[in-house]
C-alpha cells in the first residue's frame, strides 16, 4: 500500500466530448500515483457521459462518475462541490474537461505542500494555450502572464487578493491549484449563485483574504483556449458588465467578513468604478500602453534624424 497523501482530482463537464479524453489521459499520466479522480457530469447530452461512466467501469479503484439528480445542470459550483462532497483525499485539486496537466504537477506540488504546512494551497504558471489546434499560426499565440510576486515563496494576505481585485497578474486558477481539503471545512465551498464566470475567483477570495500560499514559478497547467471557454465567453459578453455580480458579491462577503484593510476596500472601490464608467475605464487602462507606444515611436523618429 502506497504511503503517499491522496489527491482527489475533480473534472467537471458538460457536453466535453471534444477534449475530455484527453483530460483525463494528463490524469493517468502523473508521475504522482495515489490519486483517485471524480468525474462530475453537469447534465451533459453529449458522447462525454457515455466516456466518463466508460472510465469508471474499466477504472473502479480509480475513477468514479458523478451526477446531480435527475442529470440536471446546476453549473459549475454545484458541479464541484458535489465533487468535493464525494472526496478521500488529503489534498483536492481540480482539472476542467478541456484543460491538461504536466506530468509532474501533482508530485512537485504535493511535495510542495508537505515542506509549507501552513500553506492553504499552491499555484504556478498557467500555459494559456493555443497551440493545441497544431496550427502554425496559434502556436506563436502560446503565452504566461507575470504572477506579480516574487515566486517560490510563501505570500501571506492579502497581497494575492489585491491583485486578483485588480486583475492585472496571474492569480490562482482551478487547473493549477492543489488544496488542503481542509480548507473547505475552513472557509465552506463553492457559491452555487455562480454558475460559469467568477466562480472560481469567488472560492478563490475566501482563501486568499484567510490564509497564506505558495506561488511557484514552475509551470503545471495548460489553460485550452477555444469559443466554448469561459474566458471566450466573458470577453464575447464583455468584460465589466460580467464582473458586476462578483464584485456586489466581494462587498458583501467582506462586509459580512468585518474587514477592515483600507487597501481591499481602496481597490474593490475602483472596480466597481470602472465596472459602472466602462468605455471611460477601458480607455484608462489603455493610456499607459498607448503613452509607451507614442514615446516608442518618438525614440525612433529621433534616432532616425
Amino acid at each position: 500500500m502506497s504511503s503517499e497523501a491522496l489527491v482527489s482530482c475533480i473534472t467537471i463537464f458538460l457536453n466535453g466530448e471534444a477534449f475530455i479524453k484527453e483530460t483525463i489521459a494528463s490524469i493517468f499520466a502523473q508521475t504522482y500515483g495515489a490519486w483517485e479522480l471524480l468525474l462530475v457530469d453537469d447534465g451533459s447530452t453529449d458522447r462525454s457521459t457515455e466516456i466518463a461512466k466508460h472510465y469508471a467501469q474499466k477504472y473502479p479503484d480509480k475513477v468514479r462518475y458523478l451526477e446531480h439528480q435527475d442529470h440536471q445542470n446546476l453549473g459549475m459550483s454545484a458541479s464541484r462541490n458535489l465533487g468535493i462532497s464525494y472526496t478521500k483525499g488529503e489534498y483536492i485539486a481540480f482539472l476542467d474537461a478541456d484543460d491538461i496537466w504536466v506530468p509532474t504537477k501533482l508530485a512537485d506540488q504535493v511535495s510542495i505542500l508537505t515542506q509549507h504546512p501552513s500553506a492553504a494551497m499552491v499555484y504556478g504558471r498557467t500555459q494559456i494555450w493555443y497551440s493545441w489546434t497544431g496550427k502554425l499560426e496559434d502556436q506563436q499565440l502560446d503565452h504566461f502572464y507575470d504572477l506579480g510576486v516574487t515566486p517560490n515563496t510563501l505570500i501571506e494576505p492579502p497581497r494575492l487578493l489585491l491583485q486578483l481585485l485588480q486583475n492585472k497578474y496571474q492569480t490562482p486558477t482551478t487547473c493549477n491549484a492543489l488544496i488542503r481539503s481542509q480548507v473547505f471545512e475552513t472557509i465552506g465551498y463553492f457559491e452555487e449563485g455562480f454558475r460559469t464566470l467568477y466562480e472560481d475567483q469567488v472560492f478563490f477570495t475566501k482563501v486568499l483574504l484567510n490564509a497564506p500560499v505558495f506561488v511557484s514559478d514552475t509551470y503545471w497547467a495548460k489553460y485550452r483556449q477555444h469559443p466554448q471557454s469561459c474566458s471566450a465567453q466573458e470577453e464575447a459578453f464583455g468584460y465589466y458588465n460580467q464582473r458586476k455580480p462578483f464584485l456586489h458579491w466581494l462587498e458583501t462577503y467582506f462586509r459580512h467578513q468585518k474587514v477592515q484593510d483600507a487597501r481591499i476596500w481602496q481597490a474593490l472601490r475602483w472596480e466597481q468604478w470602472q465596472s459602472e464608467h466602462p468605455s471611460l475605464a477601458y480607455w484608462l487602462n489603455r493610456l499607459p500602453f498607448s503613452l509607451q507606444q507614442l514615446a516608442s515611436k518618438i525614440v525612433i523618429w529621433t534616432t532616425e534624424r
